[in-house]
């Protein structure tokens, strides 16, 4: 399917029509208003000019003839309202056909583009569904059911966090019987300890010295011997 809207620039030309159309309205109210402005006038002009009640008949006739003719523009004044009317209906008219057809043509403009969203949605469905067909076989080729793993990934993250969790039992546990029997230890007087470690030494000095004192009565003994 073709995604560009074929009737494009049908559309642009219906909304300039309407927008024509739309204008002539406009200048066709304002021809109203004026030619109510000079009926305005018109009427004024006439009310001002009162026929004479003396004078000569000259005179007289004149101003009688002055009153038919502002009283003919007043009537030619109301028939340009009447026709300035009758032309803002005409264009009022066009107006409301030119917005039809520019709206028949965006409901086409509409539908089409709602068509195109649809199939966009679909085709991106359908490459969706191929790639999880993909990864399933895939998948299955390599011998790998995805509920079983997804379930041994379940199993496996709780007993990390159950192992976690037991393992930091007995840190707290050691820790805390190491602090009893560190409390239950005798206190050690280290002066009495330095005086146990120099008596000790001393003893050690002594057995040591012994068989040297042995080995010197004897060599003297054999040197007596031999002068004998």
């Amino acid at each position: 399917m073709n995604r560009m809207f074929r009737l494009g620039p049908v559309l642009r030309a219906r909304k300039a029509q309407e927008d024509a159309a739309r204008g002539a309205v406009i200048q066709s109210r304002q021809e109203i208003r004026d030619a109510q402005a000079l009926v305005k006038r018109r009427q004024l002009d006439l009310a001002g000019a009162d026929a004479p009640s003396e004078g000569t008949a000259r005179a007289m006739v004149a101003s009688m003839v002055a009153r038919q003719s502002l009283a003919a523009t007043l009537s030619g004044a109301h028939k340009l309202v009447d026709e300035a009317e009758e032309r803002t209906r005409e264009k009022v008219a066009e107006l409301a056909d030119a917005a039809k057809r520019r709206r028949a043509v965006e409901m086409m403009a509409e539908r089409h583009a709602e068509t195109i969203k649809h199939l966009d949605l679909a085709t991106e469905q359908n490459n969706l569904d191929e790639i999880a067909v993909t990864s399933k076989a895939r998948n299955a080729a390599r011998g790998v059911d995805t509920a079983e793993e997804r379930g041994s990934v379940l199993r496996t993250g709780a007993g990390s966090v159950a192992n976690r969790r037991s393992a930091a039992e007995r840190e707290d546990e050691a820790r805390e019987t190491a602090n009893s029997v560190a409390a239950q230890r005798p206190m050690i007087d280290l002066a009495d300890a330095r005086q146990s470690i120099d008596a000790a030494r001393d003893r050690l000095a002594v057995v040591a010295k012994r068989p040297a004192d042995r080995a010197e009565l004897e060599d003297e003994d054999a040197d007596d011997g031999s002068r004998e």
